[in-house]
């Protein structure tokens, strides 16, 4: 995995990421703010507290 796919603050989020767009998970459901400033259609990023 080279981390080229998108750029994300912490690098390693990026496995974390990868993986759920290789999943084709349509919700990722996360606390962590590293994922907030991506702007990717799929998977749908979410705090826990939207998500509720």
């Amino acid at each position: 995995m080279k981390g080229d796919m998108f750029k994300i603050r912490d690098m390693n989020d990026y496995p974390v990421l990868y993986t759920a767009i290789l999943e084709n998970v349509d919700v990722l459901i996360t606390g962590d703010k590293d994922f907030a400033d991506l702007s990717i259609e799929k998977p749908e990023i979410l705090t826990p507290a939207a998500f509720f």
